[in-house]
């Protein structure tokens, strides 16, 4: 079976913040490539993240690991955006949405910011 591939678009925001779109799978394959990409985010001086699932089909457990790496990494906050319901309930499964400052649901089902 091929492996599939991960997309890391990566905005640089306001200083120290940057925004990361991701697509595709985050799974044991591509895991490396999103800790590396803000691994070199980090080195120039963006520690404030933005991380955009929209267009991740598949989370598996070393993608958790992955978001894992980069929280205890940094010094500034995570906040994941764009979850589909599988990975929502992984990361609420796990105990990592609370960690990480993945947005909480809304009564409809949405995501609503947190300020």
């Amino acid at each position: 079976m091929p492996s599939q591939t991960l997309t890391v678009e990566v905005d640089r925001l306001a200083a120290g913040s940057a925004r990361v779109r991701l697509a595709g799978e985050l799974d044991f394959d591509t895991a490396p490539e999103l800790v590396e990409a803000v691994a070199e985010l980090r080195r120039d001086g963006h520690q404030e993240l933005e991380l955009d699932f929209a267009g991740v089909d598949l989370c598996d457990s070393s993608g958790l690991s992955a978001l894992v790496v980069i929280h205890r990494a940094g010094t500034g906050a995570i906040r994941l955006f764009n979850l589909n319901p599988q990975i929502r309930h992984l990361l609420d499964r796990t105990g990592l949405a609370e960690l990480l400052a993945a947005p909480p649901r809304d009564l409809t089902g949405g995501v609503r910011e947190v300020g």
